[in-house]
């Protein structure tokens, strides 16, 4: 197997990908620092509204292209207004509230924004239609949220100087996109599909432009592990439950792919979700791919399947436990042979 030197997280580590319900952050990042002590993550809870939804954080991050709410949905604006005011203030709230409580933290952080094709897919051109229609627009977009990310990644890392930050771009329309189904405003046709080449392009842009290690998180089915590692990305995060074919996810794992194993449901099952069913979950993929034990506490991080935006705070809560002891069974159980 050719991997790096490291990757980004200790062995056993565990995370979140994201999202949390509720709108109050401070309470938000008690509990992260508090369940994942090894691999803390900003929070995101989109409960507040719009600018804390998925595209509207992200396309608060572009640079000098402007956006506002226009009929529910997010568009291209001539110039910064109150949408866009909304969602910088939302982001700086929560900035501090890592600044403050994790002052003195070492180790890694993760970030997370949308990728330059999940807010293609999303943010509409002001004569109308998305900008993925138009593929200048699109490198535009993303030359302008790699330039505004690399500055949201600097900033994060002045605030926590022991911390090592690592960023999530989150891309759950990358699929759609390479597959041609992202479909028009009228719903009755799709945009042409996107070279796997073009994307992975556009992808390593970002990555390159931020300079800390990128993880591309993915939570739909026939995730393009071969775009993700084309673009320098360090690791992916995945639904295990959606991975039909385990030869590609081997191979992304062999070439030295960090794993971010979605394997904790994220709403309320019939059994209370427990770490022990969490690291069997991870540990029968690994099993199945060839893969050693050891290997599987180094290269793997335990999270939920995708963001916990829509359970309880209770269960949240528990879901973050239980991949934390997850991680930790993995790895004592690799420490161990």
């Amino acid at each position: 197997m050719s991997e790096p030197a490291a990757w980004p997280w200790p062995e056993g580590s565990s995370t979140g990908i994201g999202s949390l319900p509720g709108s109050d952050v401070a309470e938000a990042q008690r509990m992260i620092l508090g369940e994942l002590p090894d691999f803390p993550h900003l929070p995101e809870l989109p409960g507040r509204g719009p600018g804390a939804d998925l595209i509207g954080r992200g396309a608060g991050f572009l640079v000098e292209l402007p956006v506002e709410l226009y009929a529910g949905r997010w568009q291209a604006a001539s110039r910064p207004g109150k949408d866009l005011r909304r969602t910088r203030d939302l982001l700086d709230r929560d900035v501090d509230q890592l600044t403050e409580q994790a002052a003195e933290f070492t180790g890694p952080v993760k970030l997370q924004a949308a990728g330059p094709w999940t807010l293609a897919s999303h943010v509409e051109l002001q004569i109308g239609g998305r900008l993925l229609r138009d593929h200048g627009a699109v490198r535009d977009l993303a030359t302008s949220l790699a330039e505004g990310l690399a500055t949201h990644v600097r900033d994060v890392a002045a605030r926590l100087p022991g911390a090592t930050v690592v960023l999530q771009l989150d891309e759950p329309s990358l699929p759609a996109v390479l597959a041609g189904r992202v479909r028009t405003e009228s719903g009755l046709g799709t945009y042409r599909a996107v070279e796997s080449t073009t994307a992975s392009e556009l992808l390593r842009l970002v990555v390159d432009a931020v300079g800390v290690p990128v993880v591309v998180h993915c939570c739909a089915p026939d995730v393009p592990l071969d775009v993700v590692r084309a673009s320098g990305a360090a690791g992916v995060a995945l639904d295990l439950s959606l991975v039909t074919k385990l030869d590609p996810l081997g191979e992304a794992i062999d070439a030295g792919l960090g794993l971010l194993a979605g394997a904790a449901p994220t709403l309320p099952q019939a059994r209370t979700v427990t770490s022990a069913a969490v690291a069997d979950r991870v540990r029968t993929v690994w099993r199945d791919l060839g893969f050693s034990a050891t290997q599987l506490a180094r290269q793997v991080v335990v999270t939920p399947a995708c963001g916990l935006a829509g359970a309880t705070p209770a269960y949240a809560r528990e879901v973050l436990a239980a991949c934390r002891d997850a991680g930790k069974r993995l790895y004592e159980a690799a420490d161990s042979r």
